[in-house]
């Protein structure tokens, strides 16, 4: 039997509800991190399931950084206007805004980056091995990898959240579906410098 005090240490750490803390702490054997993976996957699979949900709800969320010199404004939509009001959906929508003041993503998702963009960066990365000697399958691979690199830090859902790194912003946003229950997209965001 799971320990009251771990499960409402899961609890909180992961926003799962009760009996779905107390679950992952028996599957994982009373082991504290593989019962955050647990939830953590599960989440995923409900936030997939979720994905497709109309969002025609939500908030824009501004985030203005200490001095008044960078300011952020995102679209985060949800379901419905009652999850849209609530504290964790209004939390996660302040955490995004400072993930973009933070990290000045340029795109949502690597599908938003225009072609020529990629082309160039590909192009650059080939002339790098190429003079490095590399070339082929094994430059391909080594292209395909820069390219991924290149996508996470200009896409805001493939950046490490600046809470824990060890999460994309995507990740969050899932494990917010799977807690909140409804589908969660961010729309649209821009970032301003002050004479930028």
């Amino acid at each position: 039997m799971s320990d009251l005090k771990e499960v409402q240490k899961l609890r909180e750490q992961t926003g799962a509800g009760m009996m779905a803390a107390k679950k992952a702490l028996e599957e994982a054997g009373g082991n504290f991190d593989k019962a955050v993976d647990l939830l953590r996957q599960r989440g995923v699979k409900v936030a997939a399931a979720k994905g497709e949900r109309a969002t025609g709800q939500g908030l824009v969320e501004a985030y203005i950084h200490t001095g008044g010199r960078l300011g952020v404004l995102v679209e985060v939509a949800c379901e419905t206007d009652f999850v849209a009001r609530t504290d964790k959906f209004k939390e996660l929508a302040h955490d995004i805004a400072m993930q973009i003041a933070a990290a000045n993503p340029l795109y949502l998702d690597p599908s938003q980056i225009p072609a020529e963009i990629i082309a160039r960066e590909k192009s650059v990365y080939r002339e790098q091995l190429a003079s490095e000697g590399k070339s082929g399958d094994i430059a391909e691979k080594i292209i395909e990898g820069k390219l991924n690199k290149y996508y996470q830090e200009v896409c805001l859902l493939l950046q490490p959240f600046f809470k824990n790194d060890k999460q994309t912003v995507g990740d969050v946003i899932a494990e917010a579906v799977a807690t909140i229950g409804e589908n969660i997209k961010v729309k649209r965001f821009a970032r301003f410098v002050l004479g930028g």
